[in-house]
């Protein structure tokens, strides 16, 4: 866990710590841990910690056991698979439409995004990766004209990375992750409707099962059957949703 360092912000930066340690797996699933314990591995009084760990409780990413200390709550593999069925849901018919009639600037705005997540897997900056991985699927949403699309998956994305998960250095690397774009963007181009619902229901569905087997290794249970069918068996066709 990283070290805090200067007291600007120490609140934010002892939050942002600890919510990096679980993303990461630092802190693990189902493990106790003391406010003391973790204020002497960041190096800053308790104070600040106990704050941090408080906020987290309201996020879901650890509970309070009375007495003892703050448990890191273990990831629920069927919610994992529900958000990922409904990303596929919207997602995978969105950029068929997108591919449709492709904008020369929304495939410019997309080249440069895949570029920078590229830039950003090279630095090992996940952060950054991140923005511009979310601002890749934002453009492809938005080229629909409708808001609420792109807010409602936006929102779904929140969900699993408010729970801190990731398959980031776990299942898959950065440079990984940039590569499953690659065909996105070239079926975009080519205005090929089918290989760009193919290439983005591989990327959303791929992202979502291996989630689902880690949370499923988290909790020491096999992965469900039906969590797995409801990602696999999500929109192959692509019907076009009116957007």
């Amino acid at each position: 866990m990283r070290e805090i360092v200067g007291a600007h912000n120490l609140n934010r930066q002892v939050s942002e710590a600890l919510r990096e340690a679980i993303h990461t797996g630092e802190l693990r699933p189902g493990e106790l841990y003391s406010v003391s314990r973790l204020a002497e591995r960041m190096g800053v009084s308790r104070t600040p910690v106990r704050e941090a760990l408080l906020g987290l409780v309201d996020t879901g990413l650890v509970r309070v056991e009375r007495n003892r200390g703050f448990r890191v709550v273990r990831r629920d593999p069927r919610h994992i698979a529900e958000v990922f069925h409904l990303r596929l849901l919207l997602e995978v018919p969105a950029t068929r439409l997108a591919a449709r009639h492709p904008a020369p600037d929304l495939l410019d705005a997309l080249r440069g995004e895949l570029a920078e997540m590229r830039r950003a897997a090279d630095d090992r900056d996940e952060a950054r990766f991140m923005r511009h991985d979310r601002a890749f699927h934002d453009l492809i949403l938005a080229s629909g004209g409708n808001a609420l699309l792109t807010s409602t998956v936006a929102g779904l994305r929140d969900t699993i990375t408010t729970v801190g998960a990731s398959t980031v250095d776990q299942t898959r690397s950065l440079t990984d992750i940039a590569a499953e774009h690659a065909p996105i963007l070239d079926a975009l181009a080519a205005g090929d409707e089918t290989a760009a619902a193919s290439a983005m229901r591989h990327h959303v569905a791929h992202t979502g099962e291996l989630l689902l087997a880690q949370a499923a290794a988290e909790n020491d249970a096999p992965v469900s059957p039906a969590d797995t069918a409801l990602i696999r068996e999500g929109p192959h066709q692509a019907t076009i949703l009116p957007i």
